[in-house]
């Protein structure tokens, strides 16, 4: 039987203490202890803890301090897990809470059920592997070759693993010619070929010996296939069981995606949370992005699962981002800069365009999109949490 978790309760006003008290005494496995007063103190004690604790903190009163708390616990106390509450839950209040390092969000007033549900997610935490059932797919397509997905595809991943210190899966399906592994200098040893062909004895372990690690990073890489003839045994239906697989492990799944549309890239397509279409400013990309759309238009796709990124972007341009955005009837979702230097000194030389000059306008770019893009998933999350609770 697993050991008891000790919990501690910090809520500034008394109403709310007194039911978090009451409805947390129901459960037979915790046992409730005492919350200091001082931060400091509270840190100290659950730093000090052997055994598996939940911290519970009320943010209606003092935000910063107690998120800035919430930070620390998350960093200093691996066997601590945070449930946080507020009585004025806001969509931008609850991103920062979730990147403190809370595991569970719950509104004041408190539903019962609701607050049961999420201590009950925590706890089987500590009781089971964990599995990830909230991972999101992200694919990078163009229809056209030279637009630069694959260094979008690849400084995105990096920068989505550092932001969220979450594991990412980066999946190159330019299965005649990738080129991820030269990007970022790496010999792996196995492939995508290797994966399918092992599909159904792949575990964790298996996911994380088999894929490529980047340096010290939680970033993860399946390489293409090194011949051709191993490409075109490939199955779409294959496709969609390796991101089946892959959700278990990772939170986030970045697909270099070809510039086809053959049935292993459809399914790839099919799969993804979101499409980032990459295209320039000229007229012939624009034309082909144009194709793309009304295509992804006949296969069913909810317009907001596709969304463009123009590359290689100069203010100064012919074509401004207005005229795009009237071109395709949808609006601009990201630009990254026109940067010549510094992208074609980071492929050159195997690396991110991060380890060149973390503060070039490119670099800066790939990091704001990737938190764009995190906290933006953050608030779908949310969204449909909240629907969850007001439906119930």
């Amino acid at each position: 039987m697993m050991q008891k978790i000790s919990a501690l309760i910090l809520s500034d006003e008394y109403s709310t203490n007194e039911v978090l008290k009451l409805f947390v005494s129901e459960f037979d496995n915790i046992n409730l202890i005492d919350c200091p007063a001082q931060p400091e103190l509270i840190l100290a004690t659950l730093t000090e803890m052997q055994n598996k604790s939940i911290f519970l903190v009320d943010l209606s009163n003092n935000k910063q301090e107690k998120l800035d708390l919430i930070l620390k616990v998350s960093q200093q106390c691996p066997n601590c897990k945070v449930l946080a509450l507020s009585d004025n839950p806001t969509v931008d209040l609850i991103i920062r809470i979730m990147r403190a390092g809370a595991k569970e969000f719950v509104p004041i007033p408190i539903l019962k059920n609701e607050f049961f549900d999420s201590l009950n997610k925590i706890i089987s935490q500590f009781e089971e592997p964990k599995k990830n059932n909230k991972c999101k797919i992200i694919s990078v397509f163009s229809n056209k070759g030279g637009i630069g997905k694959t260094s979008l595809a690849t400084n995105l991943a990096l920068e989505l693993s550092k932001i969220t210190k979450e594991s990412v899966a980066l999946i190159d399906m330019n299965f005649q010619m990738g080129d991820i592994t030269t990007f970022l200098d790496l010999k792996p040893s196995f492939n995508i070929s290797y994966m399918l062909e092992n599909i159904d004895k792949i575990n964790e372990t298996f996911l994380l010996s088999t894929l490529e690690k980047y340096k010290n990073s939680s970033l993860y890489i399946l390489a293409d296939p090194p011949y051709f003839k191993q490409a075109d045994n490939i199955q779409p239906k294959q496709i969609t069981k390796l991101f089946n697989t892959l959700k278990e492990t990772f939170s986030y799944i970045i697909v270099d995606a070809e510039a086809s549309f053959d049935g292993k890239n459809i399914a790839a397509l099919d799969n993804s949370d979101l499409i980032l279409l990459v295209t320039v400013a000229n007229i012939p990309a624009l034309r082909n992005t144009q194709r793309c759309l009304e295509l992804f238009e006949k296969l069913g796709y909810d317009k907001n699962k596709t969304q463009i990124v123009v590359n290689r972007y100069m203010e100064n341009d012919e074509i401004k981002e207005d005229d795009v955005e009237k071109v395709l009837s949808k609006s601009v979702y990201w630009k990254i800069p026109n940067n010549y230097f510094a992208l074609m000194t980071a492929i050159n030389k195997g690396v991110p365009v991060s380890s060149i000059n973390a503060n070039t306008n490119i670099a800066q770019s790939y990091r704001d999109l990737a938190q764009h893009i995190s906290d933006n998933l953050y608030k779908q999350n949310l969204v449909k949490k909240f629907e969850n609770i007001f439906n119930q």
